[in-house]
């Protein structure tokens, strides 16, 4: 018997506006419109682009001591972040890996709203759970998740929700658009400015609408998602990231607050601790490093990554066609010793050497926008 796909709140407006629909993550979701990947992607990147990202998991999490205990789970300085600031953070698990990377901000202190992954968010939820009983969890199925990105999203905002337009990365705001209550955030996952507006499911069709009705506007779907993303040098959980791989290795140490670093006034606590703090103390053997294409065929995820005398040293985790360069661009994992700027390395692709060069990320300036 098939899993039941489900659909998000904008399906019939995705449908309506010519999206074609594939299976992601248990949902029903737009790879594309009739505008193409690259065109999509380069709309973004030039003007604003609207994505439907209500697949995933949102929920609250409030009780006394929460900070402190979300602590021994995530390896950030939750109790110093402002009210409505935000973080990226990984879960990690006893061994080390991650479980997930999320988005989580303070609402108050003793109240934080996270933003999980659509795939993980089942597991997520129960590993929060074990860890935090006692305190207490409204899991947001009621709301839809929307994020406007690019050059231009904040000229559109500010028609319609002034106040997110004072906000700096990653900061939130409660608000109304349009009329309809609304929670804000300067952030989002292309390397652009833009936002992030959690909305009730009732009024997540007439937000987007308001939006697409804008001449910047146009809708995004997974495809150009996946390449904005890619060129902006971030990871892709599953694919760049996984159980087994520690914070390090992926080269997020900065995902880890320094005071939760060995020698910081809040060092360890949290699950795995001892291999990420060893990690970051002995180094690690591996590393996730960003790659530059010889040609124009990409390279994509699971091709080998092959040394001078065609060793096997590593594996593309996330490759592609990057429009803003106009060059296939690619992430993967080599040994320390290989993971140098300007190292040149092969990768196999239809049984033919490509050659690719180890280059920093992201691949195209981000334009967050810090004030």
């Amino acid at each position: 018997m098939s899993e039941t796909i489900l659909k998000t709140p904008l399906y019939d407006l995705h449908v309506e506006l010519g999206g074609r629909m594939v299976p992601f993550a248990g949902y029903s979701m737009p790879v594309q419109y009739p505008l193409g990947i690259k065109g999509e992607h380069l709309h973004c990147r030039d003007q604003a682009g609207l994505f439907d990202v209500s697949h995933m998991g949102q929920l609250i999490i409030r009780g006394e001591g929460l900070a402190l205990a979300l602590e021994k789970l995530i390896p950030v300085d939750l109790q110093a972040l402002a009210k409505n600031q935000q973080t990226y953070a990984v879960l990690t698990n006893e061994e080390g890996g991650i479980l997930d990377d999320l988005i989580i901000c303070k609402w108050e202190e003793d109240c934080f709203f996270l933003v999980v992954n659509a795939a993980c968010k089942e597991q997520d939820i129960a590993h929060l759970k074990s860890h935090l009983e006692g305190f207490d969890f409204e899991i947001l199925e009621d709301r839809a998740l929307l994020a406007l990105q690019g050059l231009q999203a904040a000229e559109v905002m500010k028609r319609f929700a002034e106040p997110a337009c004072e906000l700096t990365f990653m900061n939130g705001c409660h608000c109304e658009f349009d009329g309809a209550p609304v929670y804000i955030t300067r952030s989002g996952y292309t390397g652009e400015d833009g936002f992030e507006i959690s909305v009730e499911n009732a009024s997540v069709e007439k937000v987007a609408r308001a939006l697409l009705a804008c001449d910047e506007v146009e809708p995004i779907g997974l495809g150009a998602r996946d390449s904005l993303r890619l060129e902006a040098g971030l990871c892709l959980y599953g694919h760049d990231m996984n159980t087994q791989t520690s914070p390090i290795e992926a080269s997020l140490i900065w995902s880890i607050s320094k005071s939760r670093r060995r020698d910081g006034a809040k060092a360890a606590g949290f699950l795995g601790a001892e291999r990420v703090l060893n990690d970051i103390e002995l180094g690690v053997s591996r590393k996730r490093v960003g790659f530059l294409v010889e040609g124009r065929l990409p390279v994509r995820e699971g091709a080998g990554i092959f040394d001078a005398d065609g060793n096997q040293v590593g594996e593309i985790t996330s490759g592609g066609f990057g429009p803003s360069i106009n060059a296939p661009v690619a992430m993967g994992y080599v040994p320390l010793s290989l993971a140098k700027p300007d190292t040149q390395l092969t990768a196999k692709v239809r049984n033919k050497d490509i050659v690719i060069t180890v280059a920093k990320t992201p691949f195209v300036p981000q334009r967050y926008f810090r004030g």
